[in-house]
């Protein structure tokens, strides 16, 4: 079992060697090693303790805004506090010798930017933003929390509308950067999928494209995904020891 990890490590290595276009596709399961819980883990999931409709959908948003900030204010904290793990300081790594182009990330924790990745398309949002409803003034997520403490709703200065992360909630639309990452899949020739179970559309959509396209495909993850059957190379791993060991072969 182990050779056989081995051999597929090897094999990712020598198509990030080979690759022209490199592009990586990361979901939660690159962030819960930096100690945030994903939504969907049937015990210890967000969707097992909130229920997604009420704190995360943009009509539980308008209907009860209290009750929503409840919510991002325990989770701005647990955001904040998370640091930078072993993929995403590889991933830093590969873009700097040239090695990888770009990073389509559906985590909204802003770790990949942290790290200090140059190239990220944020297709779920960016936490670190507040963003007004109305106006769509942007403010730094910190002031939105400021207003919490002391407003309870966050109000927009400029139009007193409702100030909100600029996450993408239930009932929105994806933001301009998912047409972007739809047009870097499209072109890249290798795509690293790490740590996301490939369940969340369209997002999911953009592997089938890259390999539609031409693209070589490798996914990490530690359980199944619907579309290993179309991938070149798959490991089910933890993300992290794997990455470890990818760092070493490159």
């Amino acid at each position: 079992m182990r050779d056989e990890l081995t051999t597929k490590i090897r094999q990712i290595a020598a198509q990030l060697h080979i690759a022209n276009y490199a592009l990586a596709l990361t979901g939660a399961g690159v962030s819960t090693e930096s100690g945030i819980p994903d939504f969907r883990s049937p015990n210890n999931g967000l969707w097992a303790q909130f229920d997604p409709m009420e704190v995360a959908s943009i009509q539980g948003f308008r209907n009860n805004p209290a009750r929503f900030y409840e919510f991002w204010k325990l989770r701005f904290g647990v955001l904040n506090q998370a640091q930078p793990n072993i993929t995403h300081r590889f991933l830093v790594e590969l873009e700097i010798q040239g090695k990888l182009k770009g990073i389509v990330t559906q985590n909204i924790d802003n770790l990949h930017k942290r790290a200090g990745s140059k190239t990220v398309y944020d297709v779920h949002g960016n936490y670190a933003r507040g963003l007004c409803v109305d106006c769509e003034k942007e403010y730094p997520i910190e002031t939105v929390f400021s207003k919490i403490d002391s407003q309870r709703i966050p109000l927009c200065d400029h139009c007193h509308g409702f100030l909100k992360p600029d996450v993408v909630l239930f009932g929105e639309l994806l933001p301009l950067s998912f047409e972007e990452a739809v047009h870097q899949a499209s072109h890249c020739d290798f795509m690293l999928v790490l740590g996301t179970s490939l369940e969340v559309h369209p997002v999911a959509d953009l592997v089938p494209q890259a390999k539609s396209a031409g693209a070589k495909v490798a996914i990490i993850n530690r359980d199944p995904t619907p579309y290993d059957w179309i991938a070149d190379i798959v490991i089910h791993s933890q993300l992290g020891s794997t990455m470890e060991r990818l760092r070493e072969e490159i």
